[in-house]
């Protein structure tokens, strides 16, 4: 991103409430283009919540979002996808019996014919289907196979995958590596740099400062519904981002 270009993404003063419960109190968080972003604090602290602001489930109550400089009013989340917003969820959102590529397409499946007379056009979807999950060197043996045959790593990737191809300009991962083991972890963060290297923006939300630290660009924490510091991950540490969401060490925003 040139430096005279925006953000891809700007939120400022974002202030969200249910009832007498205020979620968010003034978050500004900037995403830049074709960069992993984290959004870190504890249980609580509004995570959640401007997620949900920012995918079109809940419109803020005070503040603005803009999305390539204007501002934008998201109603739904078909809003979000419209502009090329995806999120992986801890759920997933996978069908265990369908297919892979039937997964990579649910809800988007691809059809051929004239009129009312249409059909699913499932070579083409499989033939994408493999050219989606080659591109990002995502490990799956056979699109034909169902997703219950898959590990855990593999439906994260798949699913990775799927958002990846349809959010064109920001995907936001839920933890994306909260039930993985080890070699799994490692396999999801290596396909999360690859999205970065291919121009996709990630939005990253995580626990784990291990991993923010191996592949996030920036930092944000959130604490009682507030930004509370920004830093740049390469001149941080883990003790540090875990010091600001605890409180233990003071923020420089709006702590």
């Amino acid at each position: 991103m040139a430096d005279t270009d925006p953000p891809l993404v700007q939120i400022s003063g974002v202030r969200k409430s249910f009832d007498a419960v205020h979620a968010l109190q003034g978050v500004d968080l900037d995403i830049v283009g074709s960069e992993v972003t984290a959004l870190l604090g504890d249980n609580g602290a509004g995570k959640s919540t401007l997620v949900r602001c920012l995918t079109g489930v809940h419109p803020p109550d005070a503040g603005e979002i803009r999305f390539r400089g204007e501002p934008i009013r998201l109603s739904s989340p078909d809003d979000a996808r419209r502009l090329g917003i995806e999120t992986v969820y801890q759920t997933l959102g996978l069908i265990e019996d369908l297919q892979v590529w039937q997964n990579l397409y649910l809800n988007r499946e691809l059809t051929t014919g004239f009129g009312p007379f249409r059909v699913l056009d499932k070579k083409s979807m499989i033939s994408s289907s493999k050219e989606i999950l080659s591109k990002l060197d995502v490990n799956v043996p056979n699109v034909r196979a169902t997703v219950r045959r898959m590990s855990g790593g593999q439906r994260q990737s798949i699913s990775i995958a799927r958002a990846a191809n349809w959010g064109k300009t920001l995907v936001i991962m839920d933890e994306p590596t909260a039930a993985l083991g080890v070699r799994e972890t490692a396999a999801v963060e290596e396909l999360i740099r690859r999205l970065r290297d291919s121009g996709v923006t990630v939005l990253l939300i995580s626990h784990d400062m291990g991993q923010v630290t191996r592949v996030a660009d920036t930092a944000y924490v959130l604490r009682r519904g507030r930004t509370a510091a920004r830093r740049t991950v390469a001149d941080t540490t883990g003790d540090e981002l875990v010091g600001l969401i605890t409180g233990a060490i003071e923020g420089d925003v709006h702590a």
